[in-house]
């Protein structure tokens, strides 16, 4: 596996080797020993799935406490896959860093605890899975809004579908005034 170290501290891109013939491929999607020598010592504790059809924006979403790292991958289309930096003492706070996941390259986005996570689908559908490394806890959900000026994220779509719940997000600003008190 390459692993690609990304402009925010702690965020990775992690290439896997990929064994492809006349029948199909093979990869190691997750090899506990390997990617906790990349620099991911995280005990994941569980497996998420989404499908979404093409435009659908998801995020910006993170768990309040205790936080989630997540290692994202697409299985089926290809996604813009976007992890803003929300770690108060950091100096990258409010940065964001995003790539492109597809299911041909099975690159993969390692997202530490501290990050707000959120992704685009580019095709006509997209299938994700993300291994997360604290249970969800709905009490602790929270969530940015997508098109927050501050973050100044350049989605590539300009008119995303959103679920009524990523409409209601907060602004980074209101959240940075909160963690200030």
């Amino acid at each position: 596996m390459d692993v690609e170290v990304l402009p925010l501290s702690g965020v990775l891109l992690c290439k896997p080797r990929v064994f492809r013939d006349e029948r199909g491929f093979f990869l190691e999607s997750w090899h506990e020993g390997r990617y906790r020598q990349a620099g991911m010592d995280v005990p994941f504790v569980q497996d998420n799935h989404s499908w979404s059809s093409q435009g659908t924006l998801r995020g910006l979403h993170y768990q309040s406490a205790p936080g989630q790292a997540k290692l994202v991958r697409v299985v089926r289309g290809c996604i813009w896959d976007v992890a803003v930096d929300l770690r108060v003492d950091s100096p990258t706070l409010g940065q964001w860093v995003a790539r492109a996941l597809d299911a041909d390259s099975h690159h993969q986005l390692f997202i530490p605890v501290g990050f707000a996570h959120g992704f685009v689908v580019l095709s006509e559908v997209a299938e994700v899975l993300y291994k997360v490394s604290a249970p969800y806890d709905g009490n602790t959900e929270c969530g940015l809004a997508w098109d927050d000026p501050d973050l100044a994220i350049d989605w590539p779509v300009k008119a995303p579908l959103l679920s009524e719940r990523d409409l209601g997000n907060e602004s980074f600003a209101s959240w940075k005034q909160r963690q200030i008190q």
